[in-house]
């Protein structure tokens, strides 16, 4: 992707109230930091902002949205298009009557965990073994230890490719196991999550414990995306990559983790082509020795290098 893209795309977009970059780095956007650009990163102001920017886009130029980039992998050759990344105007957190939280897409899970906690609200502390925002919790009915999105969530806020407002229940969502049935055009702005009454040192304990087992079983310190791997009905991802034999098996600097091998981390300098070579990889072995084929749980987008766009 040449410099000259982005600005040329630039000049085809409407004005924002946000802000406009062209030909953007995404790497450090992403905690595997690797990977491409974005011909133009948009970060709205609000709602209002992303949903005028949508409306008057041509519908020719590609959209995609981004949260923090902890379950993301972004191509080395860059994303096409706008890449929208929400950002301050998306993360507020609020307490509604009934014991409900009203979370913005760009709150972090573990953000909205703590704040039920000071509210005395049970039921969303799974979300602090959630490394990522409310966005892509929606987006994937993100879950951990015991809970997951459709649990807990009575409504969604999203503007459509037209600027159109929707309000979603959790049954539009058409939620199953880490997927939602919603279209895939809508970015989410806002969630109305559902806790109940709870003991303020009971939720306290289970958030620590929580940490605790992330800390102890999970490379949380190492350039990650997550659990790469979706668990296939009645087996565990990572047990059926141990059996596989690739527990620390490495292309370059991408390496499957030691600690859990449903984890690939760049160990410093992997290209996202590695990365992603090395997941088709432990796709490929897992699939000869077992029979059966993961499915990639982290997101993947863009371009691989040398593509062309």
């Amino acid at each position: 992707m040449t410099k000259r893209d982005g600005d040329a795309l630039l000049k085809r977009l409407p004005q924002v109230r946000g802000r406009l970059e062209a030909n953007a780095p995404l790497a450090d956007l992403t905690w595997f930091r690797a990977g491409g650009p974005a011909e133009v990163l948009f970060t709205p102001a609000d709602e209002a902002d992303l949903a005028a920017f949508l409306r008057e886009t041509p519908w020719e130029v590609p959209v995609c949205v981004i949260g923090v980039g902890s379950n993301l992998l972004v191509r080395d050759g860059g994303v096409p298009g706008v890449v929208i990344r929400l950002g301050k105007g998306f993360a507020d957190v609020s307490e509604d009557p009934g014991h409900r939280v009203r979370a913005g897409t760009a709150a972090l899970d573990v953000r909205v965990a703590r704040f039920a906690l000071e509210k005395s609200i049970d039921s969303l502390t799974f979300l602090r073994g959630i490394p990522g925002t409310i966005g892509g919790a929606l987006r994937m009915n993100a879950g951990a230890y015991g809970g997951e999105t459709k649990d807990i969530l009575i409504e969604a806020r999203a503007v459509d490719r037209s600027g159109n407002i929707h309000v979603l229940t959790n049954a539009d969502m058409k939620y199953t196991y880490r997927h939602c049935g919603a279209p895939e055009d809508l970015v989410f702005t806002q969630a109305l999550l559902q806790g109940r009454a709870g003991d303020p040192a009971e939720i306290s304990a289970a958030m620590d414990k929580i940490t605790e087992s992330r800390e102890a079983t999970q490379p949380i310190k190492s350039r990650t995306g997550g659990s790469t791997f979706k668990n296939p009905p009645g087996n565990k991802s990572w047990q059926l990559i141990d059996k596989a034999g690739m527990r620390g098996f490495a292309v370059g600097p991408a390496k499957v983790s030691e600690l859990h091998c449903n984890f690939l981390i760049n160990e410093g300098g992997a290209t996202a082509t590695q990365i992603e070579e090395l997941g088709e990889t432990v796709r490929d072995k897992v699939k000869a020795t077992s029979g059966i084929e993961l499915d990639w749980e982290i997101k993947r987008i863009g371009l691989k290098a040398g593509d062309a766009s």
